[in-house]
């Protein structure tokens, strides 16, 4: 099939290779022309495991191209709509004008029987609202909600573990069975639905995950308060098939471009809708969120007297996640701001989100490696759970930091293993454990 992807930022760069990868004819269009170059050479903006290989093939193959002309697009039967629907600046509501400048643009190129597919997370209704413009052409209308996971969205987006349809036209389905030919093939559910319920499941999946982030990081909070342990309650609780163990890792909390501002637009549609109270309990779920990360420069303060003044701390990791170099509303790079805002000589590092998190926050010192980190640091705090962080040899790294003190901010360490290193070992929910920590006497003008 001829397809083309309007907007080809994380979603829409991923989802136009991917499909060209399936044999279809690709026409990526951005109004970004810096992007539309870079992903026309095979370069990806941003990190995502897999990617440049996907593209240079797609692209080696002559079945996907990228362009700034959204003329380009006309001839394709299918045409994705993937723009960002970014938190608007004076709300929480949901920034539609990239949503609807993009159906403007397309609207002169489309033909009688073509189907516009919604891929943007938007508020319910959204669809029905644009629905009477593209009608006009004799186009119609479809909702095909992503649910991608930054770091495995390529295979995410080849082999979903749903994919959901949202339709006007029952025709509309063969069209979209034959885009998703592959999936199908391989036995992915698919649901089809009307278009306000194939809105709902984007938001009411993210909202249900942040729901159960918030969940255990409540429970770390009075963890806490009475000396229990969160991570064995987790276990515990993780057994109940009703409940499962997935999102169920108490720490930092969430991140990201997504999950935040997703569950912020569903609070302001569902005030507009007169039906606020059905959502009122996002909001704690938001401030519970929140609530992590003063947690943690909390802890952090605790081991040091109350002041980090002049103290020289470690950062490792910068990125809402692992696998991922996005640092938008990133728990990681908060906390290390608001250290450095404290007074404290932070030095940070991430495997690929060093040069996303300097274009952001300039005023923080930066590493290129886990030893320059941490070298002469009195406190290291690991803060997105990459790796090679998880897999840290604690006597190797107590070898370069001046002082042995750790802070799990993901509750993805060893703890045991630390301990016995010398460490004293501090997490959100969990006892401290090791050597105590004496802090240094307070600075007293004379």
């Amino acid at each position: 099939m001829k397809i083309s992807v309007i907007g080809c930022g994380y979603l829409g760069a991923v989802h136009a290779a991917a499909m060209a990868d399936l044999g279809h004819d690709v026409i990526g269009i951005d109004v970004d022309a810096a992007r539309v170059e870079v992903l026309a050479a095979g370069h990806p903006p941003f990190y995502e495991p897999g990617l440049p290989a996907l593209l240079a093939r797609a692209g080696a193959s002559g079945r996907l191209r990228f362009s700034t002309d959204i003329a380009d697009a006309a001839g394709a039967s299918v045409h994705f709509v993937a723009v960002g629907t970014p938190q608007r600046s004076d709300g929480n509501g949901a920034d539609l004008t990239f949503l609807n400048a993009a159906v403007d643009a397309l609207l002169p190129h489309l033909a009688p029987g073509d189907l516009v597919v919604g891929k943007s997370t938007v508020p319910v209704g959204t669809a029905a609202d644009l629905l009477p413009r593209i009608a006009t052409t004799g186009a119609s209308l479809a909702w095909n909600p992503e649910f991608l996971r930054e770091g495995h969205a390529i295979a995410d987006t080849l082999i979903p573990d749903r994919i959901v349809y949202g339709l006007v036209r029952p025709a509309d389905e063969t069209l979209l069975d034959e885009v998703y030919a592959g999936a199908l093939a391989a036995d992915v559910p698919k649901i089809v639905t009307d278009l306000a319920t194939a809105e709902l499941v984007k938001v009411a999946a993210n909202a249900f995950l942040a729901t159960k982030i918030s969940f255990i990081n409540a429970m770390a909070e009075v963890a806490e308060a009475t000396g229990a342990d969160v991570t064995q309650l987790a276990d515990a609780l993780g057994h109940d098939e009703r409940i499962g163990r997935r999102f169920l890792g108490a720490g930092l909390g969430f991140g990201g471009g997504c999950l935040p501002k997703d569950i912020r637009a569903f609070m302001a549609r569902a005030d507009e809708l007169g039906v606020d109270q059905a959502l009122g309990f996002l909001g704690e779920v938001d401030a519970i969120n929140n609530r992590r990360r003063d947690r943690l420069v909390d802890v952090v303060l605790e081991e040091f007297g109350g002041s980090v003044a002049g103290r020289r701390i470690a950062v490792l990791g910068l990125a809402f996640k692992p696998d991922s170099d996005d640092v938008r509303d990133s728990p990681a790079l908060d906390v290390a701001v608001r250290l450095a805002g404290l007074g404290a000589e932070v030095t940070a590092t991430d495997p690929q989100a060093v040069q996303t998190s300097l274009r952001r926050h300039p005023q923080l010192r930066y590493a290129t490696c886990v030893g320059a980190a941490v070298t002469d640091a009195e406190a290291v705090l690991v803060l997105t759970e990459w790796r090679e962080y998880r897999e840290l040899d604690p006597a190797a790294v107590g070898m370069l930091a001046s002082s042995k003190l750790v802070v799990d901010g993901r509750n993805c360490l060893d703890r045991d293993e630390w301990v016995a290193a010398g460490w004293r070992y501090r997490a959100l929910g969990r006892p401290a454990a090791g050597p105590a920590r004496v802090a240094a006497p307070a600075l007293v003008e004379a």
